[in-house]
């Protein structure tokens, strides 16, 4: 006897961009740290009646596939070659400091000059928050009590009759991180979309179900699903079809 237990093993191999470009050499993406899968076969079907309440007859009509993938790992190729198609870059990160110290106004000059993690550069303010808990305004110059100017390298000028009271300062940032990439998403025109070939295995007691599906394409994309306390599992949704060849999949059990 054959069962299936476990979340599996989900593998994607990139067909084609967001434009509907073949991929050369195309690099295949396993989902790390999968969570759940589902896939679904669907079928509609078309009844004849006459004078009678039953059915005289009944026909197959379109048929659907459809499923689900959940994983914990966060991967760039993933979103860009599985969802997007639209490649990425490497090298940079970018990402958003919240102060939860604090730095006390100093007296004139009243200026705070942050300093990004891992001497990265200063992208945008992001606010200031006062002791209280309130939100400062920010202004293009001379500030006044409750204001504060910035300069486009991340000076914060406030006015001297601040000092002494604590600020807590927010920005976005830039640094060099060998492994971090950037997916610039662009709006592509209506019509071509990626394609994958999906491979779906679940492994249990020595046998095994494995089902490929030969054309699918993700329709939707869930990447964040926080909470207070507990990981954020991104989620992928898709739908299977033929191929030019009219294959749609093979489905393989141990028994």
């Amino acid at each position: 006897m054959q069962f299936l237990f476990g979340a599996g093993d989900f593998y994607g191999i990139p067909l084609t961009d967001a434009l509907g470009n073949t991929v050369a050499n195309p690099t295949p993406i396993k989902l790390g740290v999968l969570q759940e899968m589902s896939l679904e076969f669907s079928g509609d079907v078309k009844e004849l009646y006459g004078q009678y309440k039953f059915a005289v007859d009944v026909a197959g009509g379109k048929n659907k596939i459809s499923g689900k993938v959940k994983h914990a790992q966060i991967s760039g190729a993933a979103v860009s070659s599985l969802f997007f198609g639209q490649g990425m870059s490497s090298g940079t990160m970018m990402a958003a400091y919240s102060d939860t110290t604090g730095a006390a106004i100093p007296a004139a000059p009243s200026t705070i000059t942050i300093a990004p993690p891992g001497t990265g550069t200063f992208i945008e303010d992001l606010g200031v928050i006062d002791s209280n808990g309130l939100p400062m305004t920010c202004v293009a110059s001379a500030p006044t009590a409750g204001q504060y100017s910035v300069s486009a390298t991340g000076v914060y000028t406030f006015v001297t009759a601040d000092s002494g009271k604590t600020v807590f300062i927010s920005y976005r940032y830039s640094a060099a991180a060998a492994g971090a990439k950037l997916i610039s998403v662009t709006n592509q025109p209506m019509g071509a979309a990626p394609l994958i070939k999906a491979q779906m295995q679940v492994s249990y007691r020595g046998k095994r179900a494995l089902v490929v599906l030969h054309n699918a394409i993700f329709t939707k994309l869930g990447l964040f699903g926080t909470k207070l306390d507990d990981y954020s599992v991104p989620e992928l949704d898709f739908s299977g079809f033929a191929n030019g060849a009219q294959q749609v999949a093979d489905i393989y059990v141990s028994e």
